[in-house]
């Protein structure tokens, strides 16, 4: 990133970044505005559909493919739609069809909600007679984090599992015991360990922050499927994602970490000004084509 894209992401933050301090239900209105204010590509088009009980967005696939893509936002903030632009290009660069959920947000629906919701969503892609080898899951930030506890869920549930995962920028500790969650305050725009303690306390509802289902970094991950982690150098979660990239491959999970350098958090969502924002997204449509490809290959 240059000095001089890094100045324009602090002003368009500056002017109306995510506020999780706020009231969430005025401040779902606030971000679901900012994330709409970006310019938008016409061509990628989605539908609103339910699956498995869920609401969400849908988009076709050139390939047999899903990818089913769970969104940021703390756990309080953020959709399917204000994410539409983001999920609908990973998958169009997967060559998959695209089931973006609405899970349910707190402190409305606490933990376990949204879980419940990505299971129950995740069910309803097989049972709609698509292939768990054919399903990848991924999502952003609490997004991250909530696809890896889904694969977790979707193991215990003894269900078969999705052919990989990939988790952007993943929030997978609630505790906010990561170093950098105070190191890198300075240097990312995007959030602040005030935030994300007001998000943890929305969502957890007096749960123990350190609770598996809601930070999957205490999980077991044994079993899981193929994971890449994408995250940035200068963001205040990066000791989230790289604690759980030692965690995953100690469980003997197959992991790719991959830490960007310079970039914030959740830098994928600034792709339409940002060129990592798009090789990001390129790599990860490359990464699910490989995956599904191979379990196509297979059969």
């Amino acid at each position: 990133m240059s000095a001089q894209e890094l100045a324009q992401l602090r002003g368009v933050l500056a002017q109306g970044g995510v506020d999780f301090t706020a009231e969430p239900t005025v401040e779902r209105v606030n971000f679901d505005g900012l994330l709409a204010s970006f310019p938008q590509d016409e061509s990628l088009v989605t539908t609103r559909r339910s699956v498995g009980g869920v609401s969400g967005l849908w988009a076709d696939g050139e390939g047999p493919g899903v990818l089913l893509y769970l969104h940021g936002g703390g756990y309080t903030l953020g959709s399917a739609g204000g994410y539409g632009q983001l999920a609908a290009s990973l998958a169009r660069a997967a060559g998959v069809a695209l089931f973006s959920a609405d899970y349910r947000l707190a402190p409305e629906h606490p933990h376990p909600a949204a879980l419940e919701d990505a299971l129950a969503a995740y069910r309803g892609v097989l049972d709609s007679g698509v292939r768990a080898s054919d399903v990848v899951v991924a999502g952003d930030s609490a997004g991250g984090g909530l696809t890896i506890a889904l694969l977790v869920a979707i193991r215990d549930a003894g269900l078969d599992a999705p052919a990989a995962a990939v988790v952007l920028s993943p929030w997978v500790d609630l505790s906010l015991s990561g170093p950098t969650v105070a190191s890198k305050a300075a240097a990312d725009p995007s959030l602040d360990e005030k935030g994300l303690s007001n998000a943890a306390r929305h969502y957890l509802a007096g749960a123990d922050p350190e609770t598996p289902t809601a930070s999957p970094l205490f999980a077991d991950l044994t079993g899981l499927p193929p994971l890449l982690i994408e995250v940035g150098e200068a963001e205040i979660l990066l000791s989230d994602a790289t604690r759980l990239a030692a965690a995953a491959g100690e469980a003997g999970v197959d992991v790719r970490l991959h830490v960007w350098p310079g970039m914030v958090h959740d830098w994928a969502v600034f792709a339409f000004m940002l060129g990592e924002g798009r090789e990001l997204i390129a790599e990860v449509g490359g990464f699910v084509r490989t995956r599904v490809s191979q379990e196509v290959q297979a059969r």
